[in-house]
């Protein structure tokens, strides 16, 4: 657990940040709901829920509902902390000393008794879900778009005790991750090697940061594959898992793929994919320093699938034509990484640090980072090689195609594809 020394640091940084933040948007105080546990209609099974990343980047708890966080320059941030009178449920613990030294922190027991604190004499800026702050007052300013924007530019710089959580979730997400590796071996079904990542997690699947992706063989070629069967498949050619871990709302990304104990005539081939990739992910993460374009970098891995593509003799041509051409993307369709933080796909990737909109270029969509790494910024690297039906089938009707060693593929699919992510 992160060196509880490293969140007086964290909150003290901060607060004189945001005393800057206010004097300048011209508002006497900010508030920063946790957000609100909702129900579908007609039912009472609760989603799933987290606080906002912008409470949970101040609050070290992830599943305090319906609190609010008070910040007026210069004075103490003060938190109003629900533990609701409720049979039904058992509510939130006790606020820990450790944390809530650095608040002035009021218990109270219905929502309603926090809403008192909105004064219509004052400039107000809050932020959360629109429809949980409705009603409050038509003086308060919900998210306005300049101080919501420097709150997340400032949350791309990870503070000490940041970096610590984010590094408590890696360890135990890393060690999750190797025995769902030796349940594999063992030839297990999806639902079994997700119960085996718990295991030795340690933890309820409710406090992953995100929905793990348990893919065996061919359900790897799903980049967000959502289903866990329960029957043991005939063969085990290999699995990808990407799943991460949670420390006090910090999250955890990982992903490995491992070559499967069934016999395949081009195991060996798809063990030498698996390597390659890794070569790659390490070398690109090596790159990833202060003053890189992310931009510059998702296409330097662009290049780096393309040589594994010519090496394996799955494509032939040069590196820039299979770039150019956009084959490399059929076989790599999402974006290098992502900011990672208090959200698993952090705020304010696709912005400059004055606020500009960095959209991303228009050859890749799906790119979550456009801007240009800095010191502070803790991101995710994650190069992929993958062999999806459609998209493939797609680049087999194009003149592109032909530069595709068809047979080749085709053999290579019951594996899936290959994500490496760290």
């Amino acid at each position: 657990m992160p060196d509880h020394g490293l969140f007086n640091a964290h909150i003290a940084h901060r607060r004189e940040r945001v005393d800057h933040l206010l004097n300048d948007a011209g508002y006497d105080v900010l508030f920063i709901h946790s957000g609100r546990i909702e129900y579908p209609r007609f039912d009472d099974r609760a989603q799933p829920f987290r606080v906002h990343g912008h409470f949970n980047a101040w609050v070290p708890m992830p599943y305090a509902s319906d609190c609010l966080l008070a910040f007026r320059s210069g004075q103490r941030p003060q938190l109003w902390y629900l533990q609701a009178d409720d049979f039904w449920h058992v509510p939130p613990a006790e606020p820990a000393h450790w944390w809530a030294k650095e608040f002035d922190v009021h218990l109270v027991s219905d929502a309603k008794q926090w809403a008192g604190a909105f004064d219509t004499q004052e400039a107000i800026a809050a932020i959360g879900t629109e429809t949980h702050l409705s009603g409050l007052g038509d003086h308060i300013d919900i998210n306005p778009p300049n101080l919501l924007l420097a709150l997340d530019e400032m949350r791309t710089q990870k503070t000490p005790w940041e970096c610590a959580c984010i590094k408590s979730a890696s360890e135990w997400a890393a060690k999750a991750h190797l025995a769902a590796a030796l349940s594999f071996s063992e030839r297990r079904s999806e639902l079994a090697l997700f119960y085996a990542y718990m295991q030795a997690l340690q933890l309820d699947p409710s406090t992953l940061p995100y929905d793990a992706i348990v893919a065996l063989n061919e359900h790897a070629a799903t980049l967000h594959y959502q289903h866990r069967e329960a029957m043991v498949p005939e063969h085990h050619y290999s699995f990808l898992l990407d799943a991460g871990a949670d420390c006090l709302g910090y999250a955890a990304d990982i992903t490995r793929t491992h070559l499967g104990p069934s016999s395949h005539a081009h195991s060996g081939l798809f063990q030498g994919l698996i390597d390659a990739m890794e070569h790659l992910e390490r070398r690109l993460a090596m790159e990833a320093t202060a003053g890189q374009s992310f931009v510059s970098l998702h296409m330097a891995a662009h290049h780096g699938i393309a040589d594994v593509l010519r090496q394996t003799e799955l494509a032939s041509g040069s590196a820039e034509s299979l770039v150019e051409q956009g084959i490399t993307r059929v076989f790599f369709p999402h974006g290098l990484g992502h900011f990672l933080g208090a959200q698993v796909h952090d705020v304010a990737g696709q912005m400059a640090p004055s606020g500009e909109p960095l959209p991303p270029p228009p050859t890749d969509p799906m790119l979550r980072l456009t801007r240009s790494l800095d010191v502070g910024n803790v991101v995710t690297i994650e190069p992929g090689l993958y062999f999806i039906p459609t998209l493939l089938q797609a680049l087999q009707e194009t003149p592109a195609g032909k530069a595709v060693n068809w047979p080749l593929v085709t053999a290579l699919m019951p594996f899936g594809g290959i994500r490496i992510e760290d």
